[in-house]
């Protein structure tokens, strides 16, 4: 079960730099109220972000950075699942994502996605969309459960009875089917060169006995230096392709990156040129002229030394610019000369892999025609022996191959088998119609609470079946919205039973948010208060709403959001 006990926040949303922290193990029953905009939903949004790293509403993520302050958003929320304690830390401005255990930080060597992951899949054994079907109902970004497509309503049952681990499995199993594959294929493909290799000894045994060994041995010599030979050049080849490999990109990139700065320095000494032209013109124009050519007005000897000294002062700037862009030039230039030199070293490396493949193909050629002398002449016994010899290896080979093969098709059955099991219609299924008549016995067991007199069926497919007394059908989209409401409802409370029973993703802590505020007529309100105040001493409950004044003395506790000063805070009320 998972204990939440607090959440804390600052900067985060309408909150300021004061923490605010809410205790969710304080009380029973708690009812959360303040004026529109106060910041009574802040809470939701913070405790979503924290655990799954999106706000509850749909709010992007630079939005939920408090919009006066504009930096150091965080949220941190502890929990307990199973005896440990856990505190998940998210911030914004910096970016932050934490996850403590027992005051020891998880290693955070796996990226963001992967480390989410953890938490979701190890931790908290919950994802977003489940979260808010056993924990959050009524806020104006919820979707009811009712109103999810059927892989979404499956992903939630999957969730709550603990068995998307056989979704899980078969996506493991469907990896380790891809690798059975390539697997069987290599098989394939060695029984093919096996049974080559056999055919090939076959024949040369036939022959065998027409080689004479003297001339057998050397040519078998020249035959081995050959190939020695070719191996030698193979090597040298490999070396000479991994360093083009390496280098070639490389001095390419960078003569690309030297050339584009060539050009840039050419446009910036292009620009100071022209600059200094026109300050030089400038400063001439003063130094020439008394009047002013257009209002033939006398120009104050104080304006032309100031205009003169600043078009000196700006031309050596200029002239500075010219000498540190001509020496930029100049080193560039030398560098450019230095990757030419390295490209044409590169460009040898590939003249000699051409030379050592031409000078293979003449070697595998000279053995071709060795192996060609060898077969017309006679050896003796021994000779004869060795090669049955060697058949009978590759006789055993191809047997073990053949075995192999065996096995491996044997596995691919196996596998076969158990993946139609972990398909949805398989043992997923079965599990999940076994536990549908509970199911289906608690939603009509709330439903019958909150008044609302209908027969509500969901079948392994998760598509409802709803009947009046009279046996008359509906559907969902068919009732009020006081009455989906009701339908709501007993669907959240049957999903948090369910959980518990599982043990799986229960929770301590369920959120209405604006529920009373509504579709519920009295005897709704009511009625939904019957079934809070007969949950477990274990859950917490708390009740947004915008009409506290309704609801007062029904909740053991009370919180208030007001905005002081353009920021939310919250104050426990007496």
């Amino acid at each position: 079960m998972i204990k939440f006990t607090t959440l804390r926040f600052c900067n985060f949303l309408s909150t300021g730099d004061n923490f605010t922290e809410i205790d969710f193990t304080d009380s029973k029953s708690t009812l959360v109220v303040g004026h529109n905009g106060a910041g009574k939903s802040t809470m939701l949004d913070a405790l979503s972000f924290a655990l799954f790293g999106k706000p509850h509403r749909n709010i992007k993520k630079e939005q939920m950075v408090n919009s006066i302050n504009k930096k150091g958003t965080v949220v941190d929320v502890t929990f307990d699942i199973g005896g440990s304690t856990y505190r998940v830390m998210r911030g914004i401005k910096p970016n932050k994502f934490e996850i403590w255990k027992n005051e020891i930080m998880i290693n955070q060597d796996s990226n963001s996605r992967d480390y989410q992951k953890i938490l979701e899949q190890n931790i908290l054994k919950l994802n977003h969309k489940s979260f808010h079907q056993i924990v959050v109902l009524g806020s104006s970004s919820f979707i009811p459960f009712m109103q999810l497509a059927s892989n979404n309503r499956r992903e939630i049952i999957e969730d709550l009875l603990d068995i998307n681990i056989f979704s899980r499995m078969n996506s493991l199993l469907k990896e380790k089917t891809s690798v059975l594959k390539d697997k069987i294929k290599e098989n394939i493909h060695a029984l093919e060169i096996i049974s080559t290799k056999i055919e090939s000894q076959k024949k040369y045994i036939r022959g065998i006995t027409q080689i004479n060994e003297d001339l057998k041995v050397t040519k078998q010599k020249s035959i081995e230096n050959l190939t020695q030979e070719i191996a030698d050049l193979q090597t040298e080849n490999e070396k000479l392709t991994a360093l083009v490999d390496e280098l070639e990109p490389i001095f390419l990139k960078r003569m690309s990156s030297v050339d584009e700065k060539l050009k840039k320095i050419n446009e910036y000494s292009t620009q100071f040129k022209t600059e200094m032209r026109s300050v030089v013109k400038n400063a001439k124009f003063y130094e020439e002229n008394e009047n002013c050519p257009s209002c033939e007005q006398l120009i104050p000897s104080e304006i032309k030394k100031i205009q003169v000294e600043n078009a000196k002062k700006r031309a050596r700037e200029l002239q500075k610019g010219i000498d540190e862009s001509n020496t930029r030039y100049e080193e560039l230039n030398f560098e450019q000369n230095q990757l030419m030199s390295q490209i044409e070293i590169v460009r040898n490396y590939q003249k000699d892999i051409h030379s050592n493949t031409t000078t293979t193909t003449r070697l595998q050629r000279s053995i071709n025609d060795i192996e060609q002398e060898i077969s017309g002449m006679q050896v003796e016994n021994k000779d004869l022996a060795k090669a049955n010899k060697d058949l009978s290896i590759l006789v055993i080979e191809k047997q073990d191959s053949t075995n192999t093969k065996l096995k491996l098709n044997d596995q691919m059955q196996y596998n076969g088998v158990i993946v139609e099991l972990l398909k949805d219609t398989g043992i997923k299924t079965k599990i999940i119609k076994q536990y549908l008549p509970v199911m289906n016995n608690l939603i009509n067991q709330y439903l019958q609470t909150l008044d609302f007199f209908v027969h509500f069926d969901i079948d392994e497919s998760f598509q409802e079946t709803i009947r009046s007394r009279h046996r008359d059908a509906f559907s969902y989209a068919s009732f009020s919205e006081g009455e989906k409401q009701r339908i709501d409802l007993a669907l959240l409370f049957t999903w948090r039973m369910i959980a518990k029973m599982k043990n799986s993703v229960a929770t301590n802590l369920l959120i209405l948010d604006e529920t009373f505020d509504s579709s519920l007529d009295h005897d709704g309100v009511e009625n939904l208060m019957k079934i809070l105040n007969s949950l477990d001493e274990d859950t917490n409950v708390f009740v947004i709403s915008h009409k506290g004044d309704l609801l007062d003395g029904k909740f053991q506790n009370k919180l208030e959001f007001v905005k002081e000063k353009n920021f939310s805070k919250l104050k426990k009320v007496a």
